[in-house]
């Protein structure tokens, strides 16, 4: 508890771009996020004043920044789960707990309590060997997808394989590595969804609606909410989907629950327990923010309502071009603002650097192409300086 406000105090593991939006809500609540960050240089590290410096594998630094908290959550998911169980022996309220956590930390753990419950989930196998590989890809057909069970992320950590001698490099190279591995049934897809929920200790969940996510090289490029043409039954399923998984793993705050659309239904690809991507679009585009509702979660709060303000929302994320522009960043967001007065826009105080996440815009309309043509615009402007359609800010 905060002696000066009365109000409790949250601890969130990781200075990155998620804990700055949560700072940014926790505000209006009459908080102040405090962040285990590596630097100071960090994005949250930058905008809160209560900031621990320290790694997330340190135990000590770990306990430094829960001391006092009402509770302990995540920016990302890389805290060694003995150390999340150090804590909770302590007596810290850590959301959401390890047991849960463990299932966003090990795609293999996470694919096989899934298959467990019955939900929805492509072919999979261990892979100790590239014999593993290739007696799956003999039942299920090349290509396979070969995964690291663990820290991948925006397209890393995945290879498709296709035929037998590709396996035999990829595998006996990751494995020489010291990397832990599955191979999954590569997923004859229509288009990549995403189901984002709250619950909090009481039980109480709320979901927002269903989106489309749109992936190039493997990173989010777009999120377009609602999910353009979706069936409103298969919206249904999508929903009620998150909520059984969140409900039968024990998750407290948020939980990402990305989907494929296929012909024959949706399959669960990845599983996120913290802010997430896919649901950025709700800072303006929902009653209630992501990064809110996850403050509330946690906090056992009351949550909030995740009704949409607009037909139509659609978020691009800014992403690091292959080289910087030659134009300064606060020239790119002086003739962002001045052609697009409505969308609204995220920097997150990063270094930019080719394919990385350095921001994101969001704008809301009644049409999804309109508002997909400027979003877009804005956001590979700045990126990259350039206005892809042409356009000249001095004429």
């Amino acid at each position: 508890m905060d002696e000066r406000t009365g109000l409790p105090v949250v601890t969130m593991i990781g200075g990155g771009q998620l804990a700055r939006m949560t700072h940014q809500a926790a505000v209006a609540l009459g908080q102040s996020l405090r962040v285990l960050a590596t630097g100071p240089g960090e994005p949250a590290a930058l905008v809160t004043p209560d900031v621990v410096l320290g790694e997330h594998t340190d135990l000590e630094a770990l306990r430094r920044a829960a001391a006092g908290a009402e509770a302990l959550t995540f920016d990302h998911e890389h805290v060694p789960s003995e150390h999340l169980r150090a804590l909770v022996a302590d007596g810290v309220a850590v959301h959401p707990g390890p047991d849960a956590l463990r299932h966003a930390q090990d795609k293999l753990v996470m694919r096989t309590r899934l298959r467990e419950l019955g939900e929805p989930v492509p072919p999979f196998a261990a892979v100790a060997g590239v014999e593993d590989v290739t007696a799956f890809a003999e039942e299920h057909g090349w290509p396979v997808v070969l995964k690291a069970v663990r820290g991948g992320y925006d397209g890393r950590g995945v290879w498709v394989l296709d035929d037998a001698e590709a396996a035999r490099a990829t595998v006996t190279e990751l494995l020489a590595a010291g990397t832990p591995l599955m191979v999954e049934q590569r997923v004859a897809l229509r288009r990549e969804l995403a189901a984002v929920l709250a619950r909090s200790p009481f039980g109480q969940a709320a979901v927002w609606p269903v989106v489309e996510t749109v992936q190039e090289q493997g990173i989010c490029t777009e999120v377009l909410a609602p999910a353009p043409g979706l069936d409103p039954g298969r919206a249904e399923e999508a929903e009620q989907l998150a909520l059984r998984i969140a409900h039968a793993l024990g998750v407290v705050g948020l939980l990402a629950v990305e989907l494929f659309e296929t012909d024959q239904g949706l399959v669960v690809n990845e599983l996120a327990m913290r802010p997430h991507n896919s649901a950025h679009w709700t800072i303006e585009g929902s009653v209630t923010s992501q990064f809110e509702q996850h403050l509330r979660a946690v906090l056992d709060y009351p949550l909030g309502a995740t009704a949409t303000t607009a037909p139509v929302t659609v978020m691009a994320n800014v992403l690091g071009g292959d080289s910087v522009p030659a134009t300064g960043v606060d020239e790119r967001l002086h003739h962002t603002l001045a052609r697009f007065p409505d969308a609204r826009v995220h920097l997150y105080g990063k270094a930019e650097r080719p394919g990385r996440k350095v921001g994101h815009v969001t704008v809301r309309g009644d049409h999804l192409d309109d508002v997909r043509t400027r979003a877009r615009l804005a956001a590979d402007h700045l990126s990259t300086g350039v206005w892809s359609d042409g356009w000249d800010p001095h004429a």
